[in-house]
């Protein structure tokens, strides 16, 4: 009987200390975003970081902080404490992103995007923007299945489309680029883009 009452202590015990450290958690995390409000970043990151743990929420947090702060070197610690905390979290990944590109880290961004399409083969931002890498360095081939897959996606999103339209240009394949120029006229009909392209088509 004695143990039992004693199991029944710590039981208790061990179930208030939990609620008190998630009432603690949730004061600090909304002391976090009332100090973000107000631009105090780095005094978010320090309440943050007097719960003195390293959870994935903590260093997701702390690493956008630090990200708005401009302190990107830092933010990409934090973003890559998160990473390894939560591997399949393709947000920790796309927060990575923005201190990495920041530092043209191109490498790293490069294989986050590689990462997330890894995990979200369908992801319409990861394919767009890597695409995109392979676009701004003349690299039309490979950023094609990228802009093909988000195109599928979205035909009627002007920014896909003049973009494909472009990279099929480059291809010197006119028949695709001109279809795609003229679907991009008809979500812009104004388009300067669409119209140059047009009268460049074979």
């Amino acid at each position: 009987m004695e143990v039992l009452k004693k199991t029944l202590f710590t039981l208790i015990a061990m179930l208030f200390m939990t609620i008190s450290f998630a009432q603690n958690n949730v004061a600090a995390f909304s002391k976090s975003y009332e100090l973000e409000t107000d631009k105090q970043y780095l005094a978010a990151v320090s309440t943050l970081k007097q719960l003195k743990v390293n959870s994935y929420a903590v260093n997701l947090r702390i690493g956008w902080l630090f990200y708005l702060n401009a302190n990107y070197k830092e933010s990409v610690v934090y973003y890559t404490k998160a990473i390894q905390l939560r591997p399949t979290a393709i947000e920790a990944r796309f927060g990575y992103i923005l201190p990495a590109a920041k530092l043209k880290m191109w490498k790293n961004v490069a294989s986050q995007y590689d990462a997330i399409l890894k995990l979200d083969p369908q992801n319409s931002k990861a394919n767009y923007y890597r695409g995109l890498m392979f676009y701004n360095v003349g690299e039309y081939s490979k950023a094609e299945p990228y802009f093909d897959r988000v195109e599928q996606m979205y035909p009627f999103d002007y920014d896909i489309v003049i973009l494909s339209a472009w990279n099929s240009y480059f291809l010197k394949r006119y028949d695709k680029a001109k279809l795609l120029f003229n679907q991009a006229l008809l979500i812009q009909p104004q388009s300067a883009s669409a119209k140059e392209g047009i009268s460049l088509c074979h």
